[in-house]
C-alpha cells in the first residue's frame, strides 16, 4: 500500500512539474509567475476596486507582456488576459467582434500585403544592397532610410513600409549570418537565427553589425510616423479623422502641413546629429568584413543571375508600380490590394505550390492573432470609458487651450495604448462637439490636427503606440539584431522629445 502511495505522489509531481514546465513553455520561471499572479489578482482587484481601476491595471498588464515580448510572444500571456477580461465581465465577445470588424483594414492589411511583400524579396535586397554598398556614409545612409520610409509611408501605409524595412535588414543580415557561420551564400536552408556555429572571429564583426541594422532599422521606423501622419493614406486613424472631417488627400496634407512639415525636417535633422552624436545606440559603422561579404554576395549574384530571374526582377518592379498607384489612388483598400499583389507576383514567377505560398504567411499571422488579442483590450477601454475623464477636462477648459490639451491627451495616450482606438475616440468626442453646436467648425477642424498629430508623433516613444513599432517588435528580425522593448524604448527617446516640442509648437502658434 505504501509503495503504491509513494508512486502515485511521485506520479503527480511529475505530472505538476510537467504541466509548469509547459505553461508558457521556454520563458524564465519569474514570468511564468508573474503572469499567473496577474490572473489570480485580477478577480480580486475586480472585487474590491471595481471595473474601472481593474481596467486600468489590465491595461499595464498587458504593456509588460509587450515589453517582454522577447521572453515571451505576447500572444499567449496577453490572450489569457484577454479571455480573463471577458469572462470577468469587463468585456463582452460581441464588442471585441465589433472592434476587430471597425479594423478589418489593418488585418487584411497584415494579411494580404505583408504576404505580398514576402515575393518581392529579391527586388528589395537588389536595390538595397545596392544603395547599402554604395552610399559610403553612415550619416547620408541613415538619412536616406528615414526620408525615403516617410515618403513611402505617405503615399503607402507605416505597416507595409515596415514590411518592406524587416525584409531588407532580414536578408542582410540572413547574407552575413552564413559567411560567419562558414556556410556558403547559396545555403538556404541555413538557421540565422542560430548563433552557434558563429566562428569566434566573426562575433564581434556580427555585433556591430547588429548594431548597425538596429540604428538604421530604428530611423526608418520613425520615418515611417514622420510619412504617415501627412497623408490620410498614412495611417489607418488619419483615414477616420479625415472622413468625419470631410476632407479629401489634398485638403487633408494642407490642413496637416503647418504641423507636419516642421515636424518632418525635425525628424531628419534629428537622424543626422544622432548619427554624428553616436548616442543611445546609434552611429554604429558597417565593419569592412561585412561590407565584403555582402560586395561579395552581390557580384556572385549577379554573374550566376538567370535570364528567369532577371525576368522576375522586371516583374517585381512593375508590380512594385503598379502596387505605388493601387495605394496612391486608393483604388481599394490596402489588404484587397495586398492580395492583387500576391496573385501577380505568384502567377508571372511560377510560385504554384501551396508549401511556397505557406511561408510567406508565416511572419504576418502570428502579428496579426496578437493584433486582435489587442482589439480585445481596447474593448475594454472602451466599455469601461477609460478615458472618458481626460476627454471631458479637455473639452471644459479655454478654446484656446484646448488643441493643445487634446495633442497632449492624445499623445499620452497613444504611448500607452492604440493610436487608432485614442483617434476614434476623440475624433467623435469633438464631432458630437460640432454637431451639438458646442464648437465652431474652423476650432473643430483646429482639434482634428490636434488629434491627428498628437496619435502619430508622440507615439513613437513606445512600441505599443504604433501598430508599425509593435510590429517590427514581434517580428522576425527584432530577436536577430537584439531589438527588446526597453531598447526601443531608448532609441526612440530623443525622436519622442524632438517631434514632440516641434509639433506642440506648431499646434499652439502655426493652426
Amino acid at each position: 500500500m505504501n509503495t503504491y502511495n509513494n508512486t502515485l505522489t511521485a506520479a503527480g509531481n511529475g505530472f505538476g512539474r510537467a504541466f509548469a514546465d509547459n505553461f508558457l513553455g521556454e520563458a524564465p520561471d519569474w514570468y511564468k509567475l508573474t503572469i499567473a499572479a496577474f490572473l489570480l489578482l485580477n478577480p480580486l482587484i475586480l472585487y474590491v476596486s471595481g471595473p474601472f481601476t481593474t481596467g486600468w491595471v489590465l491595461i499595464g498588464e498587458f504593456i509588460f507582456t509587450l515589453a517582454m515580448a522577447l521572453k515571451c510572444y505576447p500572444l499567449q500571456p496577453g490572450g489569457l488576459l484577454a479571455i480573463e477580461a471577458v469572462l470577468m465581465g469587463m468585456t463582452s465577445t460581441d464588442a471585441v467582434y465589433h472592434e476587430v470588424i471597425e479594423n478589418i483594414e489593418v488585418i487584411l492589411l497584415l494579411m494580404f500585403m505583408v504576404a505580398g511583400i514576402y515575393f518581392m524579396k529579391s527586388l528589395l535586397l537588389f536595390v538595397f544592397t545596392k544603395i547599402l554598398i554604395n552610399v559610403n556614409s553612415k550619416s547620408m545612409l541613415s538619412l536616406l532610410f528615414c526620408a525615403v520610409a516617410a515618403v513611402l509611408s505617405a503615399f503607402l501605409d507605416a505597416l507595409t513600409v515596415t514590411a518592406v524595412l524587416i525584409a531588407v535588414a532580414v536578408g542582410f543580415y540572413s547574407v552575413y549570418h552564413r559567411v560567419a557561420s562558414q556556410q556558403p551564400h547559396h545555403h538556404h536552408d541555413h538557421d540565422h537565427s542560430n548563433d552557434e556555429h558563429v566562428v569566434e572571429y566573426h562575433r564581434e564583426d556580427l555585433d556591430q553589425f547588429r548594431a548597425y541594422l538596429r540604428s538604421l532599422i530604428m530611423h526608418g521606423a520613425v520615418g515611417t510616423a514622420l510619412g504617415g501622419v501627412c497623408t490620410l493614406v498614412g495611417e489607418p486613424q488619419n483615414l477616420l479623422i479625415a472622413e468625419k472631417a470631410g476632407w479629401e488627400f489634398l485638403q487633408f496634407f494642407l490642413q496637416m502641413a503647418p504641423v507636419t512639415i516642421p515636424t518632418l525636417f525635425a525628424g531628419l535633422i534629428t537622424c543626422v546629429i544622432l548619427e554624428k552624436s553616436k548616442i543611445l545606440g546609434y552611429g554604429a559603422q558597417l565593419p569592412l568584413a561585412v561590407r565584403e561579404v555582402l560586395l561579395n554576395f552581390s557580384r556572385e549574384e549577379e554573374k550566376k543571375r538567370t535570364p528567369a530571374q532577371v525576368a522576375e526582377l522586371w516583374v517585381q518592379g512593375i508590380v512594385a508600380l503598379l502596387l505605388v498607384f493601387a495605394l496612391a489612388f486608393h483604388v481599394a483598400e490596402v489588404g484587397i490590394i495586398g492580395l492583387m499583389i500576391i496573385v501577380l507576383l505568384t502567377s508571372f514567377n511560377g510560385v504554384v505550390q501551396e508549401a511556397r505560398i505557406g511561408h510567406a504567411f508565416e511572419e504576418a499571422l502570428p502579428f496579426t492573432a496578437l493584433l486582435v488579442v489587442f482589439f480585445a483590450i481596447v474593448a475594454v477601454i472602451h466599455q469601461q470609458h477609460l478615458f472618458e475623464p481626460v476627454t471631458h477636462f479637455v473639452l471644459s477648459q479655454k478654446p484656446e487651450q484646448q488643441p493643445a490639451l487634446l495633442f497632449l491627451a492624445n499623445g499620452i495616450l497613444s504611448m500607452i495604448s492604440d493610436n487608432v482606438f485614442v483617434a476614434t475616440v476623440y475624433i467623435n468626442e469633438v464631432k458630437a462637439a460640432l454637431t451639438a453646436g458646442d464648437i465652431t467648425r474652423e476650432h473643430f477642424d483646429k482639434l482634428a490636427i490636434a488629434i491627428n498629430t498628437g496619435t502619430n508623433l508622440p507615439s513613437v516613444a513606445t512600441p505599443n503606440g504604433q501598430a508599425a513599432f509593435l510590429f517590427l517588435l514581434t517580428s522576425a528580425l527584432a530577436p536577430l539584431i537584439r531589438l527588446s522593448y526597453g531598447r526601443m524604448v531608448l532609441m526612440a527617446l530623443p525622436y519622442t522629445i524632438v517631434l514632440s516640442i516641434v509639433a506642440l509648437t506648431c499646434v499652439i502658434y502655426a493652426i
